[in-house]
């Protein structure tokens, strides 16, 4: 199995290693500038900032969600500005308990990156740790020649219309990742509607992590998920949250127990209430 998560222990170990490329993807939900502003202020020595609102995700329009998927084409072109290949050892956090990491994992696993771990605890784990950091605004290095990558998409998705196609005789098993009073309802500080996609079951990105940030043991992790989906195959299992984004954090917890195939709605919440004939539900 590849490894999903590093130490900051073993990334300090392995830093200077030629095919390592590490990813700082801190970022607010709420003030966009602040991980570009934490990252110019410190960083990882050596690594590289990518912004989860201009280069990680697509168009809006409006009608599909907040946090679009990213042209796969053009996510590849991005990527190959920092001579990535199917051998490099890519390393990404943040520091907001892997939520922005997760889903920078599964846009290079879906862009066909396999080896791609986050960094257990984040930023604040490799601070914990003794971590050098440094101020340097390393400009990627962009090749004269860029190797060609194939694109092979590996991370499987559902969209809006296969949901509302089978809700009166369900085929997938949805899981909704958002804090439990969202899910029912009660709350909503982000999208203009609150509620949920009719019988999705509730699994809050938070119980994916102890106490400390660190990601639960592998056999917590399974045993939890096991309890939530019952005998339900991992392969009609729909992860989503409010624009997809922190769905990720479930798909990478599943991932980490060895339960992998689980499909991601990229719309989520936000896409499904752009069209007011779809369903929802609270309580």
């Amino acid at each position: 199995m590849t490894q999903l998560l590093i130490s900051a222990k073993e990334l300090q170990q392995q830093l200077h290693q030629k095919n390592t490329v590490i990813f700082d993807v801190r970022h607010d939900l709420m003030n966009h500038q602040l991980g570009r502003q934490q990252y110019m202020q410190a960083h990882i020595p050596g690594a590289y900032f990518l912004d989860n609102e201009a280069e990680l995700v697509g168009q809006m329009t409006g009608q599909n969600g907040r946090h679009p998927l990213p042209d796969l084409a053009r996510f590849v072109q991005l990527l190959q500005q920092y001579q990535l290949n199917k051998e490099t050892q890519i390393v990404i956090y943040d520091a907001s308990q892997a939520h922005m990491a997760a889903r920078t994992w599964w846009l290079l696993r879906w862009a066909g990156f396999n080896h791609v771990m986050i960094l257990d605890g984040g930023w604040q784990a490799w601070l914990a740790a003794g971590g050098v950091t440094d101020n340097h605004l390393e400009l990627p290095p962009v090749p004269e020649q860029r190797v060609a990558v194939t694109i092979e998409p590996q991370q499987p998705t559902v969209d809006a219309a296969a949901i509302v196609a089978q809700l009166d005789q369900p085929i997938y098993t949805l899981v909704d990742a958002r804090a439990a009073e969202r899910y029912r309802g009660e709350k909503e500080p982000i999208d203009p509607v609150a509620g949920r996609i009719p019988g999705a079951l509730n699994r809050p990105t938070s119980q994916n992590l102890q106490p400390d940030g660190h990601f639960k043991s592998v056999e917590q992790l399974r045993a939890e998920f096991n309890e939530l989906l019952g005998d339900v195959d991992v392969s009609a299992v729909v992860h989503y949250c409010g624009s997809g984004m922190t769905a990720c954090h479930n798909i990478f917890a599943m991932e980490l127990a060895g339960l992998s195939g689980a499909s991601l709605y990229p719309g989520s919440w936000s896409e499904w209430i752009a069209d007011k004939a779809r369903p929802q539900q609270k309580g």
